[in-house]
Parts: C-alpha cells; sequence; structure tokens
C-alpha cells in the first residue's frame, strides 16, 4: 500500500525563478504590515484548505526554527508527511517550504508567485513579501496533502500572517526583547503579542519564561479558556543532534507539543528524528576550526556565549561579527566580547546590515583593549581568520551566517540568487 499520494508533476512556469523571485522581492518596498486582511482574502481566493491536516504554531523570540525542525524530524521518523514553514532563509528562499524534508521546487516557486502576481496586481492594500511568502507556503501545503504542518511566526504573533491558521496546539519559546520597533518596548508587550497566538480552547506549551511574560502568557491562556503546560526541565532521554544545553530545552518543548497536540508518536520516532536533526547556523560545527551561528540578539548572544564556553572552555574565538543595523549593536557586542581574542568587522550584502565602522565604534566603547579590524567581504575575513590558531566564530545576524555558508559552500547566496 502506498502510503503517500503520487508526487505531482510541476509544469515549467512561464515566469523564470528568477524572474519572480525579484517581482517578490520588489513587495519589501511595501515595509512591514501586521495585520490578518490580506492574508485572509489570499487563502479565501487560493483556495486553502488545511482542515485534514494538524498545525502546530510557533512564536516566540528564539528557537523557533529549531523547534520546528525538532517536531517536522520527529513526525517524518514516524512517517507522517510533513510541511515546514520556516523564516528567515540563509542560503536560499526555498529553505522557507518543505514538504517531507525537501525544499519546495525552482518550478513550484515560479508558477506560485506569477498565480499570486495576477491575483493581487489591482489589490488596493497590496500584500507584503511576507504575506506573499505564508500564502505560497500554505497553498504548497494545500496541494501537497501534508499530514502535519510546523509553522513559524514571522514577526509577533497576534498579527502575523501565519496566525490566520487554525492550529492544533500553540507553541511559545522564550520570549525577551528583539523587533521593539513593532512589538513594544517592554517584556510584558512583547509577550503580549507573541501569546496573540493562543486561540479559545487550543492547548498551549510554553518554554520557562521571565516572570513579566509567564504572567501574560497566563492570562491570555484563561481567557482564552486554553489549557497551559510549561516546559521547565530539557530533554534527556535521547541525544539531540544540535550544539548546546539550550537545545535540549528546545527538544523538550518539541516533544511536548506534539504529545499536548494528541499526536501519535513514540519514543523511537522522538529517538530517530532528535538525533540527526538539522538546522544550519545554529551553532553549526562547519569543520574542527569555524562554528557559525546566527545570534542576533543579545539574548541569542548569551546562549552562544554559554555554549561557546561549554564547549570551547577558556578559548577565545576569532569573532566574524555582522549585526543588522536595527538590532542591539552593543549589547550583542558586551556579550560577545568575553568569548573573542580578536574581531574581524567584514562588509556584507545586506542593506539592512550595520556598517562595519558602526560596529568597530561600537566596540571601541565596549572593550577599547579587544583588537579589531574592518574587511571588505566575508572571504577576506575568513582568509584573515584562518591564518590566526584561534576557532572562528561567524555570527551577528542570520543574514550574515547565510552569506558565509554560502562561500564556504560555493554556491550563489540569498543576495545573488535573484540576480543570476
Amino acid at each position: 500500500m502506498n502510503l503517500f499520494p503520487p508526487r505531482r508533476e510541476v509544469p515549467r512556469p512561464l515566469l523564470s525563478y528568477t524572474e519572480a523571485l525579484a517581482w517578490l522581492y520588489g513587495l519589501q518596498r511595501f515595509g512591514i504590515k501586521l495585520g490578518l486582511e490580506n492574508i485572509r482574502r489570499l487563502i479565501a481566493e487560493l483556495h486553502i484548505d488545511l482542515r485534514g491536516s494538524r498545525v502546530i504554531h510557533v512564536a516566540g523570540t528564539n528557537g523557533k526554527g529549531s523547534v520546528c525542525a525538532m517536531i517536522d524530524s520527529i513526525l517524518r521518523a514516524h512517517g507522517y508527511r510533513t510541511g515546514l514553514f520556516t523564516s528567515p532563509h540563509l542560503v536560499t528562499f526555498r529553505e522557507r517550504i518543505r514538504v517531507n524534508g525537501e525544499m519546495i521546487s525552482q518550478d513550484a516557486v515560479a508558477n506560485g508567485l506569477m498565480v499570486l502576481r495576477d491575483l493581487v496586481r489591482d489589490w488596493d492594500a497590496h500584500p507584503t513579501f511576507f504575506e506573499i511568502t505564508t500564502a505560497l507556503a500554505l497553498k504548497h501545503f494545500t496541494d501537497a496533502k501534508v499530514d502535519m504542518l510546523a509553522l513559524e511566526t514571522g514577526l509577533g504573533g497576534r498579527l502575523d500572517a501565519t496566525n490566520a491558521i487554525q492550529s492544533n496546539v500553540s507553541v511559545i519559546t522564550p520570549i525577551d526583547f528583539d523587533h521593539e520597533k513593532w512589538l513594544g518596548k517592554t517584556i510584558s508587550e512583547i509577550a503580549a503579542d507573541k501569546a496573540g497566538i493562543i486561540k479559545p480552547r487550543i492547548p498551549v506549551v510554553s518554554a520557562a519564561q521571565r516572570n513579566e511574560a509567564e504572567n501574560v502568557i497566563r492570562v491570555r491562556a484563561a481567557e482564552c479558556e486554553a489549557s497551559l503546560e510549561f516546559v521547565n526541565d530539557a530533554y534527556q532521554k535521547h541525544p539531540v543532534g544540535l550544539s548546546g544545553e539550550h537545545q535540549k530545552q528546545n527538544a523538550a518543548l518539541a516533544v511536548a507539543a506534539l504529545r499536548v497536540a494528541n499526536i501519535d508518536i513514540n519514543d523511537s520516532s522522538i529517538a530517530r528524528g532528535l538525533a540527526p536533526v538539522d538546522w544550519p547556523a545554529r551553532f553549526q560545527h562547519w569543520n574542527d576550526r569555524i562554528v557559525i551561528d546566527g545570534a542576533h540578539n543579545p539574548a541569542a548572544a548569551r546562549v552562544l556565549a554559554k555554549t561557546w564556553r561549554d564547549i570551547f572552555g577558556d578559548q577565545r574565538a576569532t569573532l566574524l561579527l555582522a549585526v543588522l543595523s536595527d538590532k542591539d549593536l552593543r549589547g550583542i557586542c558586551e556579550t560577545l566580547a568575553p568569548i573573542s581574542e580578536s574581531v574581524l568587522l567584514p562588509k556584507i550584502h545586506s542593506e539592512r546590515a550595520a556598517s562595519p565602522g558602526d560596529l568597530a565604534r561600537t566596540l571601541s566603547t565596549v572593550t577599547p583593549s579587544l583588537p579589531y579590524s574592518v574587511m571588505a567581504s566575508i572571504n577576506e575575513a575568513l582568509a584573515k581568520a584562518q591564518t590566526r590558531p584561534a576557532p572562528v566564530l561567524i555570527t551577528g545576524s542570520l543574514h550574515f551566517a547565510g552569506e558565509a555558508l554560502a562561500y564556504l559552500r560555493g554556491e550563489p547566496g540569498a543576495f545573488e540568487e535573484c540576480a543570476q
């Protein structure tokens, strides 16, 4: 008996993959607009129907992608047909949308975006980059008839496009400061937005939280008459393929979410799913000297610094650092300086990146004795780093991590994908 439907043949698109992505990236001119009106209209007009799928919806500040990857890996190990939606991508846009671990094809992206482009051409409130990407993903999962869907929020929760989908369990990873421009200046405000994924009488599983965030989550769950479980202990029963004690916390959250949602899994599937789980740029050992981590806010940097000490002890890193300009540059530098013996500041392709000069000025005020050098590119920085005896740590942004991975793999990066 064939458990999975036959693979659909994707027709050759009239729009090339490169052309389709160029149109999609052009939507970034509309910026970030939080709200559910556009995505609900897209869902209706595309006839998106996921009622036959179980949906695990994940919000939080850090760890969302890792938790989703673990959930997806466990479910695939048990034999379910899975969908996985995450953001941002590192090297290729296709990473964001996966069925049974396989990235969406270039032709499926091009065809889907062509349909969406024609559909929204005359809309007064034009959908944003993320709304179109979410619609593309949801349509792909509908057509693929997935059994289970791990759905990561893009920004916040309450008005995030992913919140238009009815879920079977709401999952909240640790909440901390990030995206304050949109979510609020206090932990309570940020938590209120992220707790907006909690729906009436749908169970909630949360990581251990700061008191302010925990209180907000408890109030929201009570208002929704939703059962609530906080996961305080790390998962210890089986090995986890990702490095760091925090990944054992993420594994515990993933397993709890599946069980609370009454999804049929067993210990064997959990073990077979967690051991090989792969999620790049999360304390990723590229080789015996290079570690890549996408830590992009002070909370993630603190976890990174602890993991570094757990693995490397007192040995300090040659730090390759690039941070987006809207992030807490000082907080990140203060956290990473104690594990660094020197810092290389390369210019990266992202238009949102803080200039190496700005980072240099921040470093010089935070830790004047820490030597740093401004570099023209990632390849120049890596070449210099590898002449030094210290292990190399590449971090500060998932965009930077993606650029580094593309360079190390010898592949076109996200920046180049539209220009091929």
